[in-house]
């Protein structure tokens, strides 16, 4: 029997008002897959380094430390991105 993979950790920075990191929140959710991983939001603005980071490239959506989208992505490409991660 092989062993469960551990929950893959997703982070999306992002900031209030912004419309397409909303849209990357519901993709996110819509994916499926809540149970594959854990989900943190971080508000870019919260961190000077993080604002000069990704101030016009929000949202941004890492998996395990990873950077797999920036400004678009679909239930389907982040499943996907998920899953590949989770066996890698």
């Amino acid at each position: 029997m092989q062993p469960t993979p551990t929950k893959a950790q997703v982070i999306i920075y992002s900031r209030p008002g912004c419309h397409l990191c909303d849209e990357a929140k519901q993709a996110i959710e819509g994916a499926g897959c809540q149970n594959e991983y854990t989900l943190e939001e971080i508000n870019i603005e919260s961190d000077p380094n993080l604002v000069n980071r990704y101030q016009y490239d929000i949202p941004v959506v890492t998996i395990n430390g990873v950077e797999v989208f920036r400004h678009r992505l679909t239930a389907e490409e982040f499943r996907q991105r998920l899953r590949r991660a989770r066996t890698e």
